[in-house]
């Protein structure tokens, strides 16, 4: 098929050619005398990223479920009691991973579409008196459905609580994209992956650990070896790692901070929901379709889940994106297979990177037969984005 393929599942996400041209380098001795200079800065500027001053940062050769391990392996011990909430695929994921470590994991259900039960949560931390909650673990942005929570009430509830909790979160499609500050909101432990709003390939979990948390290791018992955070703060003090990194990603790393820092945090912020506000009135204003997400207070601004009508199958409005318009959408996962598919809008874009994705959606939707008016979706976003663009330089 002539042209490219359209990326535009909610990760990987697009990386940009001065990223994969940063990481085209030989081969290096990462035990080379002047390797410092490249890793010390890293660890330096992903607190920028994270928004702390205070916390420590590390860099693991491993993915976004490994920097679920990494976050509990190194704080809590066997049989210690957890507290998540699952609202979506990943939560899930993250839960089961927690009872697959042994620990003790009181999880609520809550629906699909939804995210933390803020008035549940203050109840439960009230009820536990003896402080038995040991952890919090959220997701910060639930992938599957294009929930959002609001973290900084998160960190209310456990102060008006006097809870001692840590707060860990998944920020593997959040930081990076959208509003997360690890200092104001007092988090714990937070987690991301390389392959979405750091528009790297998947291989690499950055994390970030309070003092708090970093100090819990030393009592924590849960077994770690590979994921040990204790031969990371011995190495990364001399701007080494324990073992073997991959140094092209630290390359393709050091050009995406350089991109995020020179844009500026908040206007990397600002950028991704204006653009996934294009998106939601194409979906909502435009086809007139609805989303996953049920209250706007949940709304994502890294990727929106939509509802397929009733009688239609999510799954062959992608299949037809795939094969005939060279459209990668994101699927519906589990609860919500067959009922939704996603686009991502997190990373590397700009509105008309992002039109052709809200058009592919829409000739492949017409094309399996839901009704709905052509460019209705297109014309809804633009004239948004039309709207809200910046006025031209002088």
């Amino acid at each position: 098929m002539a042209g490219r393929n359209h990326l535009y599942v909610p990760g990987p996400t697009n990386t940009p050619d001065s990223v994969l041209s940063a990481m085209h380098v030989p081969m290096e001795d990462h035990r080379a005398p002047d390797f410092p200079n490249l890793v010390k800065p890293l660890l330096d500027d992903l607190k920028k990223v994270f928004r702390t001053e205070t916390g420590q940062t590390f860099i693991f050769p491993a993915t976004g479920t490994a920097g679920w391990e990494i976050a509990m392996n190194n704080t809590l011990s066997p049989g210690d009691k957890v507290l998540s909430y699952r609202f979506g695929q990943f939560s899930h994921l993250w839960i089961q991973s927690a009872q697959r470590m042994g620990l003790d994991v009181e999880y609520h259900e809550v629906p699909w579409g939804e995210g933390v039960p803020l008035d549940h949560l203050t109840r439960r931390l009230k009820e536990d008196s003896n402080h038995e909650i040991k952890a919090l673990l959220i997701c910060h942005n639930e992938t599957a459905t294009g929930v959002t929570n609001d973290l900084a009430a998160i960190r209310q509830a456990l102060d008006e609580a006097g809870h001692p909790a840590l707060f860990m979160t998944d920020g593997v499609s959040a930081i990076g994209s959208i509003p997360f500050f690890m200092d104001d909101w007092g988090v714990d432990v937070a987690l991301t992956g390389s392959q979405k709003g750091l528009m790297l390939p998947a291989g690499n979990a950055y994390l970030c650990f309070s003092q708090k948390a970093l100090e819990m290791r030393h009592s924590a018992k849960l077994p770690r070896s590979f994921l040990n955070l204790d031969d990371h703060i011995q190495a990364n003090k001399d701007g080494y790692f324990p073992y073997t990194p991959n140094t092209a990603m630290l390359h393709g790393l050091r050009k995406v901070l350089d991109l995020l820092l020179e844009e500026g945090m908040d206007n990397v912020y600002a950028r991704h929901h204006r653009l996934a506000e294009g998106v939601r009135r194409a979906v909502l204003d435009g086809w007139g379709l609805t989303l996953c997400a049920k209250d706007p207070k949940w709304y994502s601004d890294t990727v929106t889940a939509i509802v397929v009508p009733e009688g239609h199958d999510a799954r062959e409005v992608m299949h037809v994106a795939y094969h005939r318009y060279n459209l990668s959408l994101g699927a519906g996962l589990t609860e919500v297979a067959g009922k939704v598919f996603r686009i991502g809008h997190l990373g590397d874009l700009n509105e008309l990177m992002l039109a052709s994705a809200i058009v592919g959606a829409e000739m492949a939707m017409r094309d399996v037969g839901i009704d709905l008016k052509p460019g209705s979706g297109i014309t809804a976003a633009m004239e948004y984005w039309r709207d809200t663009a910046a006025p031209l330089p002088a």
